[in-house]
């Protein structure tokens, strides 16, 4: 199937890729507006799933969190801030076959995954460890 490119597409890839902070689909929205006010919220998050079944930009999806949208695409690693929430890349190899190390797949067909680590971010620990003196 042959998709055309959009303009809305475009903005909306353009905006992933300006923000460099895995951004949501709500900040990737509040970024457009400021020069589109009349883009739609239902055309971003329409064009940030096609963008992602494209492989242009990576959905992250993270247990109790809205999906995240990074302009990394290829497999990678991040880790999500306890304290703010943020979401960094993590700069490792990543780990490739991880899922034929499963014992019982339960019937699945595994896809891909996501590895995601929890810590505390530079900035949240600096202001912790203020708070601490």
């Amino acid at each position: 199937m042959v998709r055309r490119n959009t303009i809305q597409r475009s903005l909306v890839l353009e905006a992933v890729n300006q923000l460099h902070c895995h951004a949501t689909a709500d900040e990737v929205y509040e970024e457009i507006i400021k020069e589109h006010p009349t883009i739609s919220k239902a055309t971003v998050y329409r064009n940030l799933n096609l963008l992602s079944e494209m492989g242009e930009i990576r959905r992250l999806q993270i247990p109790g969190s809205a999906d995240r949208f990074d302009h990394i695409s290829r497999n990678h690693c991040h880790v999500k801030c306890e304290v703010c929430g943020r979401v960094f890349d993590v700069d490792m190899d990543f780990v490739t076959g991880l899922e034929n190390g499963i014992k019982d797949t339960h019937g699945f067909d595994f896809t891909g995954y996501d590895i995601i680590f929890h810590g505390v971010c530079p900035e949240c620990k600096k202001q912790q460890d203020s708070v601490q003196e």
